[in-house]
């Protein structure tokens, strides 16, 4: 009876784990991964901290990486997004999850490629705000059925915002160039 207990404990902190690792992993691509590739910038590469440095990084980590390693999670592993994240326990939404995956990769390559070139991180930048936008949008609508939901949610409107201050002064600065 003993080891049952002990057994259930070690899958309950397995999860535990699991659930912090997905915390951890958005905490480096929407925080510290962009705060770290701005300060390289304005402290090696002598760019003015400004918006478009924001965006060029944010782009390539929030967008780019985030959307790119999810979708490769999602494609490869469909039950662990549709049980983890929606709280699915249909085995016929694993096509939905697979084909969002794909999706996700479209989106993140975008992201990816836009770090070396301007003119694709508008581009990334406008369907990245638009993505998680609604994304953002339809969690909010919906209640959050588990942990790894809220953090999503709060990341997804996050990302929303900071985009959305980038395009501004993006398209403020296309306008006048």
């Amino acid at each position: 009876m003993e080891q049952k207990i002990k057994s259930g404990d070690n899958k309950k902190n397995a999860t535990n784990k699991k659930n912090n690792s997905f915390l951890v992993i958005n905490i480096f691509l929407l925080i510290i991964l962009p705060v770290f590739s701005i300060a390289f910038d304005v402290h090696f590469e002598n760019e003015t901290f400004e918006w478009l440095l924001i965006g060029k990084w944010f782009i390539f980590w929030a967008v780019g990486m985030r959307l790119f390693s999810a979708g490769v999670k999602q494609s490869s592993n469909p039950e662990y997004t549709a049980t983890k994240i929606f709280d699915l326990k249909s085995v016929e939404s694993f096509v939905v999850i697979r084909e969002l995956g794909f999706a996700n990769i479209s989106l993140g390559v975008m992201g990816i490629l836009s770090v070396i070139n301007n003119h694709w991180r508008l581009i990334a930048g406008i369907t990245g705000c638009l993505f998680f936008g609604l994304a953002a949008m339809q969690h909010l609508f919906k209640k959050p059925d588990s942990r790894n939901e809220i953090i999503a949610t709060l990341g997804d409107l996050f990302v929303f915002i900071i985009l959305l201050i980038y395009l501004y002064f993006a398209m403020t600065a296309y306008r006048y160039a």
